[in-house]
């Protein structure tokens, strides 16, 4: 079943600071994540943590947004333009969402921003093994969920300390 991502995706409507001024200062550790807060998001609190694949992903709160977000980067997806909208699906053990992802750049590395405005979906996917990215119908990303609970959880500890 595919699940229109209106939960998921609001990249096209939210526009965070540019990659570039985020200031991100280490909050500690959990569930093999690093967990960060990214002052130019409002102090908004993240887990970042890198795959064997080369991608770097961070799972977070845009406090100023009040919204979640996914961001990946990966220096092998060098045909991504800043600012364009790219249709994408998520494959969580199984379960189908689809939306659009904002083409980003940080230190001359290519990603992606999925912007969400339901908590759930976050928690959604803690509570799962495998969370794999298309693009086209073509894989682009696929991560180990391992630990994404532990992290999470401590982003709302450090949440809480923020506000």
């Amino acid at each position: 079943m595919l699940k229109r991502a209106s939960l998921i995706l609001m990249a096209s409507l939210l526009s965070p600071l540019p990659l570039a001024a985020q200031e991100l200062t280490t909050w500690g550790e959990a569930g093999g994540w690093n967990v960060m807060v990214d002052s130019s998001l409002g102090n908004g609190c993240l887990i970042q943590t890198s795959f064997t694949d080369g991608s770097v992903v961070r799972i977070g709160i845009d406090a100023a947004q009040g919204a979640g977000y996914v961001t990946a980067f990966n220096e092998n997806w060098g045909d991504i333009e800043v600012g364009a909208m790219y249709p994408i699906s998520f494959d969580v053990d199984g379960e189908m969402y689809e939306g659009q992802a904002k083409g980003i750049w940080l230190n001359d590395v290519p990603g992606a921003d999925i912007y969400f405005d339901n908590e759930d979906f976050m928690f959604d996917l803690a509570a799962r093994q495998t969370l794999t990215l298309y693009h086209d119908g073509t894989e682009v990303m696929a991560i180990d969920l391992t630990g994404t609970m532990a992290g999470l959880e401590e982003v709302l500890v450090c949440q809480d300390a923020q506000n």
